[in-house]
């Protein structure tokens, strides 16, 4: 398990494709996974398999970053994803994130999205980050103004799917 980073309460690391499945298959079927962020058909452990190895693990090989599992130091318990997404259709990188319910409204995501920043900045040299929130997510927006991100303009993550809101945030170095 590669480390990214930590914070005070917070340790971020690579998802492992077996260790991490049945969290992913948790977390990916909360319903406010589903409604905030989407719908990935994640049904079962092999599934969960699947979407780690295609997506966080094949990323981590071809970018150097992916979304990354988010766990209290303390217990080791997985509470959430916090990480660096290069997607096909959009220049910039983004930062993704999402937490089970009941570790919500503690400031663990904006915990993690910070030192997510941090290693964009010194570890991958990014200058430049984006995120992606529905319209009707209005905590999420809140957080990301409270990392500094601004609101830049409504896209369609693909041309069948509805607007979302684009945030940026510029990075400079410690």
């Amino acid at each position: 398990m590669d480390l990214v980073c930590e914070t005070t309460r917070l340790q971020i690391s690579h998802f492992a494709e077996d260790g991490d499945a049945a969290f992913i298959l948790r977390l990916l079927n909360e319903p406010s996974f589903i409604r905030h962020i989407a719908d990935k058909n994640v049904r079962t452990l092999d599934d969960a398999q699947a979407y780690l190895r295609n997506g966080p693990i094949a990323s981590y090989t071809r970018h150097g970053f992916g979304l990354s599992r988010v766990a209290l130091k303390e217990g080791g318990t997985p509470i959430g994803m916090c990480g660096l997404i290069q997607r096909d259709n959009f220049p910039d990188v983004d930062m993704g994130y999402a937490f089970l319910p009941e570790y919500w409204s503690k400031g663990y995501a904006i915990e993690a999205a910070r030192g997510v920043l941090e290693t964009a900045v010194r570890v991958h040299v990014l200058q430049r980050v984006i995120a992606f929130v529905n319209p009707d997510n209005a905590e999420s927006s809140r957080m990301l103004e409270k990392l500094g991100f601004v609101f830049e303009k409504m896209v369609r993550m693909q041309p069948e799917e509805d607007e979302i809101r684009q945030f940026a945030i510029t990075l400079r170095p410690a």
